[in-house]
């Protein structure tokens, strides 16, 4: 299939699979006589995998990573589960923050709903940060507490 029917089945537009393929992402597609480019069902499903981790907020270095797990079947099995384990545990950690900034998110949502106005700051509690004294005090700027 050429670009533009592999842009619609993989989600990825053709821009991206030529940025993709320009940096080694994606490996250089076969070409038709015509010099076009020219995908298969592998290529589609590599383009949907970056689309989806791209997604999930992995980075272009850590996707590289993870389709070489894949593609490189002489590695070593040990290799392959020490490298996944790397990654699964960093997914459960980003997964632990966004739970933990939904539960902020959900909180405040409810107490505004309730027309209260919450008294600990979002911003500090979401991402993990001791609270102010200012925060606990009023407008001004304050010392961190812990």
């Amino acid at each position: 299939m050429n670009i533009g029917r592999a842009a619609e089945a993989s989600g990825v537009s053709a821009k991206m699979i030529r940025y993709y393929e320009r940096i080694g992402l994606v490996r250089p597609a076969d070409r038709t006589d015509g010099n076009y480019r020219s995908f298969g069902p592998r290529e589609v499903h590599e383009l949907t995998f970056i689309r989806r981790a791209r997604d999930l907020g992995f980075s272009v270095e850590e996707i590289t990573q993870l389709l070489e797990l894949w593609r490189e079947r002489e590695r070593p099995a040990e290799q392959v589960h020490a490298t996944a384990n790397l990654h699964l545990a960093d997914l459960e950690a980003r997964i632990a923050g966004l739970q933990a900034l939904a539960d902020v998110l959900r909180d405040l949502s409810e107490a505004c709903a309730k027309g209260e106005r919450p008294e600990a700051p979002i911003l500090p509690k979401a991402i993990g940060l001791p609270l102010l004294a200012a925060d606990r005090t009023g407008p001004r700027r304050g010392t961190y507490l812990s």
